[in-house]
């Protein structure tokens, strides 16, 4: 009881919200690297999660990275001095039903819990909304991933379809859930 207490009561870090540079890639890439490791354990190939994640991670993150980044948006939760907290990746206009993608939305395990999630949602809401002049957005999410179901329901998120998906990097296959929000403009947080 008296460390729930402790917990309410800790400081939240300080955050700066920033689109994503080529820079940041390496970063993004060790904690993409380290949320799959944790969560999609039984869904990804446990030879592929213990092998080498953060190369396999780092192609991918240079590519989306580098210049002209189209029809795509990545946001980071930056704790200042190279200390990534969170990002979160957009492509828009991914499906002609769906709308937008939300691809990618990864908090580091130990500062979840401090509304970085949900911030970063709401950035990849205003940053769909300024490319777009609205537009729903999805995202699919593991069955075993029951924590960023959670999340999800929480923010309004409506289950729409499950289905099997993969095969993933490295091989794999696992039940997802797809969940939509017609209007992104829901996800955007009113800071005050």
């Amino acid at each position: 009881m008296a460390e729930s207490r402790h917990n309410q009561h800790r400081l939240a870090p300080v955050v700066e919200y920033r689109e994503a540079t080529e820079q940041d890639a390496g970063a993004i890439a060790a904690l993409h690297a380290d949320s799959w490791r944790r969560h999609y354990r039984g869904a990804y190939l446990d030879s592929f999660l213990e092998g080498d994640v953060i190369a396999d991670r780092l192609e991918v993150w240079a590519s989306r990275l580098a210049a002209p980044r189209l029809d795509q948006y990545t946001v980071i939760a930056d704790g200042g001095g190279g200390d990534l907290f969170g990002f979160v990746h957009t492509m828009f206009d991914h499906d002609p039903k769906w709308g937008a993608l939300l691809d990618n939305l990864h908090v580091r395990s130990d500062l979840k819990g401090n509304e970085i999630g949900t911030h970063l949602l709401s950035q990849a809401a205003l940053g769909l909304l300024q490319h777009r002049a609205s537009g729903p957005i999805y995202l699919w999410v593991l069955d075993q991933n029951k924590a960023a179901q959670s999340f999800y329901d929480a923010r309004g998120g409506a289950r729409v379809e499950s289905a099997l998906r993969g095969p993933f990097p490295g091989g794999g296959r696992a039940m997802g859930h797809r969940y939509f929000w017609p209007d992104a403009s829901v996800l955007v947080v009113q800071d005050g």
